[in-house]
């Protein structure tokens, strides 16, 4: 049996954004999760800067690591205040809501 070298697929992400922008509904779908994907985007940030690993993070929530992988993935899960407030307490942070007037 020979053994095969781990060799990682390349991904463009704009060149996968311009493909999938021809697709009906696909911009509004995309816009549709912003607030999510930034939410996941400073969840991400928020561990990477405690210096965590997902397992860390489930282990100081008292939850598993798949419920924070789920967390940290923009669009598939719609966290309550309380998990937010215990997701932020592990990784070293306060959690802070607002409402900000439309432009």
């Amino acid at each position: 049996m020979a053994e095969h070298a781990y060799a990682p697929v390349r991904h463009d992400h704009n060149a996968f954004l311009e493909r999938a922008a021809k697709k009906p509904g696909f911009q509004a779908a995309y816009d549709g999760l912003a607030e999510e994907a930034a939410l996941a985007h400073q969840l991400l940030k928020a561990r990477a800067r405690a210096g965590l690993t997902q397992a860390h993070v489930a282990e100081k929530m008292g939850t598993t690591t798949s419920a924070v992988s789920r967390l940290e993935s923009a669009g598939k899960h719609s966290p309550s205040l309380t998990t937010l407030r215990r997701y932020a307490e592990a990784v070293g942070c306060q959690l802070q809501v607002k409402l900000v007037p439309r432009q």
